[in-house]
């Protein structure tokens, strides 16, 4: 099986500004985010990207996703180089995290029709696109609501239907059920299975042991923006008592 995503050692380092070294506690002006960094993920499978608040997680993702460049190394979605095909990448990605603001003012239809326009769908494309995602997240009775009025939880499920309204094979979630409710949650995760019986290459990152082993076929731990641990979670349950053990026990031995 070919892998649809090949993360081909990445680096990315910031220069933080004075308040963000207070914050981090730290005389040095750089910060490496992510070092080196490698890994594939495949068709009909959900890759886990598990590590700490800070680990470099998101850094990681908003290089695949073309948000962001890293100073070294490279990715190719489905083939095409982040570093100069950015469009053909995103034509085939479908990313969610928490930097998506949607406009206030706005309704999640309006949203909807406007994305659904920038992808290049035809009306019959996105009325019916619009009524199965609706439909599966609750959203309708709330379409003609403004932004500003919904709930965390419905505007992260309005972000969802967004960032996947052109039905992509790679789906890219940052923490997706961060600050939702236990209910949104499972929507979204019983979703994300959904998609991987469908034969869509997905990664998820997030620091919660349990959404990893209930969702993701592999898993890559990133501690200080290295990944030193990379396997399938078959071989995990095998070796381990749980991912949060081996988690740990990695931690401890990258921290001594």
């Amino acid at each position: 099986m070919e892998a649809k995503i090949r993360v081909e050692k990445i680096s990315k380092t910031f220069v933080l500004s004075k308040k963000q070294m207070k914050i981090n506690n730290t005389n040095n002006r750089k910060k490496v985010a992510v070092k080196d960094l490698s890994f594939e993920a495949y068709p009909g499978q959900i890759y886990g990207l598990l590590g700490p608040n800070g680990a470099g997680k998101t850094t990681t993702l908003r290089c695949i996703s073309t948000l962001i460049k890293p100073d070294e190394g490279n990715v190719f979605v489905k083939g095409y180089s982040i570093l100069d095909e950015e469009t053909n990448v995103r034509k085939n990605i479908g990313f969610l995290t928490s930097d998506l603001k949607l406009e206030e003012f706005f309704t999640p239809n309006y949203l909807f029709n406007f994305f659904a326009k920038l992808h290049n769908l035809s009306e019959s494309e996105t009325k019916a696109r619009k009524t199965e995602l609706f439909s599966k997240f609750g959203i309708d009775a709330f379409k003609e609501v403004k932004i500003s009025d919904l709930s965390s939880g419905m505007r992260q499920k309005v972000q969802l239907v967004i960032s996947i309204i052109h039905d992509p094979d790679i789906i890219i979630f940052d923490e997706p059920t961060n600050g939702l409710d236990i209910i949104t949650a499972k929507i979204v995760t019983d979703f994300l299975i959904e998609l991987k019986n469908k034969g869509k290459t997905i990664i998820v990152s997030t620091h919660i042991f349990s959404l990893v082993e209930k969702i993701c076929d592999r898993v890559g731990i990133i501690i200080n923006g290295e990944l030193i641990y990379d396997d399938l979670m078959d071989n995990v349950n095998k070796e381990n008592d749980s991912i949060e053990k081996l988690f740990f026990d990695l931690a401890e031995v990258e921290t001594i």
